[in-house]
């Protein structure tokens, strides 16, 4: 299988020198209230792809207070609901407000998997549209509302994809995705097929 990655996943490498390990990305169990821990996976993938599209260019890791300074900045825009923030459209609204206030400027792309069926667009189209994103060298946020079959995947749920491991068909696919500071990889076929709820994808682009 071919696979398609950011350039540059060390940026998301996190020590933690109280627990001594390395995290992957930002974690919502950083948050300091039971609330933003329990409904912070929106305003946490929104901090990965803020994160990166500042720091892509940088070779240094980033220490765990930094990171949480800004998950807490970005919690102030990208503010969940008492249902999260289960749409694309709504993250991507949160997100660009919170850009346009820090003069970052991008433009959304939008790939949804609707609940029904007949809607979904084909693996090769998903792929593609996940490729695209990662050529370009954006991290993608991943809106999983019904993990189906895949256990790797929480129930409605943002996660931040990294990388694409694809098919020369592109019928079968696996993702590499930041959730609860580690890789996991997802069998990302497994779930279009058994999903029952849908999902879908964004990532941000500079204005050309």
């Amino acid at each position: 299988m071919a696979i398609k990655s950011i350039k540059n996943q060390d940026i998301f490498r996190v020590p933690d020198e109280n627990q001594g390990k390395i995290h992957y990305g930002c974690d919502q169990e950083w948050y300091s209230t039971e609330w933003q821990r329990k409904a912070g996976c929106g305003p946490t993938v929104a901090s990965n792809l803020i994160h990166y599209i500042k720091n892509k260019e940088i070779s240094a890791c980033f220490c765990k207070d930094t990171c949480l300074s800004l998950m807490e900045e970005v919690w102030n825009f990208v503010t969940p609901t008492r249902y999260g923030i289960n749409t694309t459209k709504m993250f991507s609204e949160l997100f660009l407000t919170y850009a346009k206030e820090k003069r970052i400027e991008v433009q959304a792309r939008i790939c949804d998997l609707p609940k029904e069926i007949s809607l979904r667009p084909k693996m090769p189209a998903l792929v593609g549209f996940l490729k695209e994103a990662l050529s370009k060298d954006s991290p993608v946020a991943f809106l999983n509302l019904c993990n189906g079959d895949e256990a790797n995947l929480q129930y409605w749920h943002w996660v931040t994809i990294i990388s694409v491991e694809y098919g020369d068909t592109d019928e079968k696919a696996f993702i590499n995705i930041m959730d609860e500071g580690i890789i996991k990889k997802i069998d990302l076929g497994l779930w279009c097929r058994t999903t029952t709820l849908g999902g879908g994808f964004v990532y941000f682009m500079a204005n050309a």
